[in-house]
């Protein structure tokens, strides 16, 4: 059986496509195993495997900000949810325990100063999706239950995840301050952000999608005194 959204009298589902990954279509005749349909954008019919078909979810789930909520947990969905809300600007989303980015590739107005107050304490469900709210729960639980927190940023190249942890930074910077400065008189922050050049000198390289793709890991430790504020070597 082909589960789908029912569209008026036509059933949609999911179909294999070249240019996009996947593309919606309406079901017009079930054959066994396999399926007769009609592309949505532009009306062509073919047959194609039924297990090649994928579930579509309900319209009320468009756009979802936690994709473990998804009725229908498939490639296809994933995707298109991811999509939809790229093109909607709204380049992080939940998966779970998980935050997943899209490189926007443009600078968006949702790291300032007003943002990452609004995101100081609240609960994941309180606020839109945003790296942010994964520093905050980090740092939070950090205070409260006074163990040690960690966050994994991983991607492909060019997925952002030098800038995202430059977020974080940004974020523990801003909210909690730090209890003494460098002899120059910077911030932990600002003295990770100069030492980038460095280590891009000796392990960076030009990839499809990064002229200046981070060719190896990196681990930052950042120590929190008594007050729960930076510890910033003098």
């Amino acid at each position: 059986v082909v589960s789908t959204q029912s569209t008026g009298d036509k059933k949609q589902v999911w179909i294999l496509d070249k240019e996009h990954g996947f593309a919606k279509a309406y079901v017009l005749e079930d054959k066994g195993d396999t399926v007769k349909v009609q592309k949505a954008a532009n009306n062509e019919e073919i047959v194609v495997k039924k297990e090649d078909t994928q579930q579509i979810n309900p319209p009320k789930f468009e756009k979802l900000e936690d994709m473990a909520n998804l009725t229908y947990l498939n490639e296809a969905s994933v995707l298109h949810n991811l999509r939809q809300r790229y093109y909607s600007s709204m380049i992080y989303t939940y998966s779970g325990i998980f935050c997943v980015a899209v490189n926007p590739y443009a600078r968006l107005p949702i790291y300032t100063k007003e943002v990452i107050n609004s995101y100081r304490g609240k609960r994941r469900t309180e606020m839109p999706p945003h790296i942010y709210t994964v520093a905050d729960e980090s740092y939070q639980t950090m205070i409260q239950q006074r163990e040690n927190q960690s966050i994994l940023i991983t991607g492909e190249s060019g997925a952002g995840k030098t800038e995202n942890t430059k977020k974080v930074i940004q974020y523990f910077a801003s909210i909690c301050g730090v209890e003494s400065k460098s002899t120059d008189g910077s911030h932990l922050d600002e003295q990770l952000v100069r030492c980038n050049p460095v280590l891009e000198a000796f392990g960076n390289a030009k990839t499809i999608k990064n002229d200046n793709s981070s060719r190896f890991g990196k681990f930052i430790r950042i120590h929190f005194g008594a007050q729960a504020k930076f510890i910033v070597p003098i």
